[in-house]
């Protein structure tokens, strides 16, 4: 049985595709222990899971006005690294695995400094910078995607990206989500946070769209997660809506269990939960993405027939009809086979066999 350390931490995107991991291993037999940002949403996410979590400081590692970083980032993220590291070296895990994001850079460095083994997950089709710092060391990079900008070919492993396979039967979401079985379903989702733009315009688009939860398609009801922060401001505007829910926080098995239809960022960790699920998904990708990566993800998905694109100048006046025409039972039907057959089912396994494989190759 080894000790495997899963660094990792900032965003649900990097955090998730941990905790799947993480479930693997433990079927397995192995030790786990989630390592991130003390205080972070990962340490939140950790204990709701049940994991085993060490945190440290971490520092956002990203360039003000002036073209360099913040000083007082650079000194939180040196002393995380320092925490890391005397972790890690009283702890000697087997292989340290790093998810990307900032709060993962301290546990990866310091186990790279102890000369323990290292194996990264890189999501997008660009590698990312935390992961451009560790990756020269690292033994491997498992990757979504089949090439990878600035990744050598030699060190790449495609695995597909690690979601929860998990799924309840319909009725069964429905019943725990407190819905309506006999309704159509849509879910927003802006990421695990929420997402400011989608909370302002979908109420009202959707108000509109469905007068009364009526559609020409049936009755539909609408699960919005907003995110905690948001849910004061976006829960008012609606509560006079009977079919119209608010959550700061789903269950995301049973609320993709759940779906009939999407409305989400495109990120790829969300687009692989809704492949995963076979929903049916209208993406708004996020402008200031990095180097506008979710357009190119949603374009992606919109090619499959798996999605449709609404860029977010036009969710107000676009997205209305788009539900409605997704809704169609014959368009649905063909987007939830064309998103089930870009599921990443398999993906959990296949990491977890890369990140074994170079854990043994130690222990020998």
């Amino acid at each position: 049985m080894s000790e495997v350390v899963l660094s990792t931490g900032g965003t649900g995107g990097h955090i998730y595709p941990a905790v799947a991991t993480a479930r693997e291993l433990l079927s397995r037999g192995h030790q786990v222990t989630l390592l991130g940002q003390r205080g972070g949403m990962e340490e939140r996410i950790a204990a709701e899971q049940q994991l085993d979590f060490f945190g440290v400081q971490a520092g956002k590692l990203v360039r003000g006005n002036q073209g360099r970083a913040d000083p007082r980032e650079l000194l939180r993220a040196g002393s995380g690294l320092v925490e890391a590291r005397r972790w890690l070296g009283r702890n000697r895990p087997a292989v340290v695995v790093g998810f990307g994001g900032f709060a993962s850079l301290p546990g990866i460095l310091a186990a790279q400094s102890l000369g323990i083994p290292t194996v990264l997950h890189e999501q997008n089709a660009r590698l990312g910078l935390t992961q451009r710092l560790a990756v020269r060391r690292a033994r491997a990079v498992g990757t979504a995607y089949a090439e990878v900008a600035g990744l050598s070919a030699r060190k790449a492993v495609l695995v597909g990206m690690p979601v929860r396979e998990e799924r309840l039967e319909r009725s069964e979401a429905l019943t725990r989500l407190g819905l309506d079985p006999q309704r159509l379903t849509v879910f927003i989702m802006g990421g695990s946070q929420g997402s400011l733009a989608l909370n302002n315009v979908l109420p009202e688009v959707l108000r509109a769209t469905f007068p009364g939860g009526e559609s020409a398609h049936g009755p539909v009801q609408v699960l919005h997660a907003c995110g905690p922060r948001w849910i004061s401001s976006v829960a008012p505007r609606v509560a006079d809506l009977g079919w119209y829910t608010v959550e700061g926080y789903v269950d995301a098995v049973a609320a993709w269990s759940a779906a009939d239809l999407a409305i989400t960022r495109a990120g790829t960790g969300t687009l692989a939960e809704a492949a995963y699920y076979g929903v049916p998904t209208l993406m708004v990708p996020l402008p200031e993405s990095s180097e506008n990566h979710q357009l190119f993800n949603a374009r992606a998905v919109a090619a499959a027939g798996a999605g449709e694109v609404v860029e977010q100048p036009s969710v107000s006046a676009q997205m209305g009809g788009a539900v409605l025409e997704c809704l169609e039972p014959q368009r649905r039907r063909a987007m939830h086979s064309a998103a089930l057959a870009r599921s990443p089912a398999g993906a959990t396994g296949r990491l977890t066999d890369l990140v074994l494989a170079h854990a043994r190759r130690e222990a020998t």
